[in-house]
């Protein structure tokens, strides 16, 4: 996975390809054989939810620029993939996910697995967390209509938010960086397809292909 997909794809972020290296991928896929939990695309988990490909998860927080220490607010907690990875980086990450059994399910897998630092929550992602604000980073992996001004402003200053922004099932991946109490800048890294962000500061309604 890591030579033949991220590696090959551009990441060079040597910490990043080893957590993603020493992390079992299979572990967070419950269902699917693990011949081909590390296969390059995004793959279904449990209430109609996908785990994202290995690549993005990698660019994704690649691009985030996470630090021992940091304080990283992840907006869709899924399987606890991401918020995994994110941790054994040194970060102290807080998990909104609005799917309790979800929820429940990535704690109890985090637990298994012997990995800290992790505070799963329920809630509406969309909205950020204002307990715990600014945060050093913030991760959303869901697809958002447009940028949530409460994440813009949950942002500390010289921090990124790396949010998937456009119709539902087209976005991009956005990058905004803030400059300062009202200096945001931003720019897309690419095409990608996300699950939809549901919330007051996202889709009103759940993906209909959802169960």
């Amino acid at each position: 996975m890591v030579t033949q997909q991220l590696e090959r794809r551009g990441i060079r972020d040597q910490r990043v390809l080893q957590v993603m290296a020493t992390t079992p991928r299979e572990l967070f896929v419950p269902g699917v054989p693990t011949s081909l939990a590390y296969d390059d695309r995004a793959l279904p988990i449990d209430a109609g939810q996908t785990i994202s490909q290995p690549y993005m998860v990698a660019r994704m927080t690649e691009l985030l620029q996470v630090e021992p220490g940091d304080r990283i607010l992840e907006i869709g907690t899924g399987s606890g993939y991401q918020a995994a990875v994110l941790a054994r980086l040194g970060a102290k990450v807080t998990s909104i996910e609005r799917l309790p059994d979800l929820a429940e399910a990535a704690r109890e897998r985090l637990r298994e697995l012997g990995i800290e630092g992790v505070d799963v929550r329920v809630g509406d992602g969309s909205t950020g967390e204002p307990e715990g604000a600014p945060w050093d980073g913030i991760v959303v992996t869901a697809g958002a209509p447009s940028i949530p001004d409460a994440l813009r402003e949950q942002l500390a200053v010289g921090a990124r938010l790396v949010i998937p922004v456009g119709p539902r099932y087209q976005q991009d991946l956005v990058v905004v960086e803030r400059h300062g109490p009202a200096d945001w800048r931003e720019w897309s890294d690419g095409a990608v397809i996300f699950v939809p962000l549901v919330g007051e500061g996202g889709w009103s309604e759940p993906d209909p292909r959802e169960p």
